[in-house]
């Protein structure tokens, strides 16, 4: 049995090189051309996540770390094993299922909010504290539309990212200056350490950064679920049946004369009164249709009469016209004339 515990301990990978491993994941994450959706990426991922709890499990049965001991009194090339809940909360930012985003934000959140912990435990840069899902619940309930915060805390919010984008630049181009030196190993342990501290206060900035979206994408997908919710509780009171009308009576005497017997208790809904007068032509709008179609058709007609009353009376000019001409005929040509057959 004993033999058999020192082969699996003897398989696992040492601390330090699944760290680099880890590290090398994560740059080859974040500096990918790729989108972080393809299948290289959250291979990647899933790959350093697995290494990371590895490396956690690890880093609690060495027992490296301790609250009660100062920052001084921690070996300097163990100080950058303090990143590994940071490397796990970017790690599980990366992931990209949609049905568990929400799981997956508040899971990168507990990572963020651990090493932040233990970073002003060790006193390793001055920060505040976020606050904690509780916290910053109750802050979310009370920033509602009804509340407006105030100009001086927005204020002091902006100044507060722009100091740390600056240090965050400023800390970057210190490691960028110390790296090649630190990554061959010809670094003393004073710049090694000054190395791993500032990889630390970067990763503070990342950290905060990180959860103040991380609190907002939150905020968005709980508001996102809840309209979804009472957007379907509405359709679904809407999809039932109507409710007959109904008369309340205060007593006997009122039930047997506005009972269902009573010839005035309505039968119909609004709704079904207006269909049945639309299918037979009783609308108002409809009867304002109907009489001006009769008006435009007895205009019509009134035209049509008048045209050939005209006509009429242009055909009885030219008859009165042929009689005069036939009379003054007959004045000028007496009876018979031209008629030689007759003649004695």
């Amino acid at each position: 049995m004993a033999s058999e515990t020192k082969e699996d301990c003897s398989l696992l990978p040492r601390l330090p090189d699944l760290f680099e491993t880890v590290q090398q994941l994560l740059d080859e994450v974040e500096e990918a051309a790729e989108p972080t959706t393809s299948r290289i990426i959250q291979a990647k991922v899933l790959k350093g996540l697995e290494l990371l709890n590895t490396a956690a499990g690890m880093l609690s049965q060495l027992d490296l770390f301790s609250k009660n001991e100062d920052l001084e009194e921690i070996a300097s090339t163990d100080l950058k094993y303090l990143m590994v809940p940071a490397f796990q909360g970017a790690l599980t930012m990366k992931q990209v299922n949609p049905s568990k985003r929400l799981d997956h934000l508040q899971c990168a959140r507990e990572h963020f909010f651990n090493y932040l912990t233990q970073c002003q435990c060790y006193h390793v840069a001055e920060f505040e504290l976020p606050q904690t899902k509780n916290n910053s619940a109750e802050n979310s309930t009370a920033s509602s539309p009804t509340a407006y915060p105030s100009l001086l805390l927005m204020a002091s919010q902006r100044q507060a990212k722009i100091e740390r984008y600056k240090q965050r630049k400023e800390v970057e181009h210190r490691l960028s200056a110390m790296r090649s030196a630190v990554e061959s190993g010809l670094a003393d342990d004073e710049h090694v350490r000054e190395y791993y501290l500032l990889q630390l206060r970067r990763w503070v900035c990342i950290s905060l950064e990180e959860i103040e979206s991380i609190d907002q994408e939150i905020k968005i997908l709980r508001d996102k679920d809840s309209f979804e919710e009472a957007s379907t509780s509405h359709s679904s009171l809407q999809d039932k049946p109507p409710v007959k009308p109904f008369i309340l009576a205060r007593n006997v005497a009122q039930a047997k004369v506005f009972g269902a017997g009573y010839p005035s208790l309505a039968s119909l809904t609004v709704s079904e009164w207006y269909d049945q007068h639309q299918k037979f032509g009783a609308l108002p709008d409809q009867e304002k249709a109907k009489t001006a179609a009769e008006v435009k058709i007895a205009a019509q007609e009134k035209e049509d009469q008048e045209e050939k009353g005209d006509k009429e009376d242009e055909y009885d000019e030219q008859t009165l016209h042929q009689a005069q001409q036939r009379d003054d005929w007959k004045d000028t040509h007496p009876r018979g004339y031209g008629n030689r057959q007759n003649m004695g």
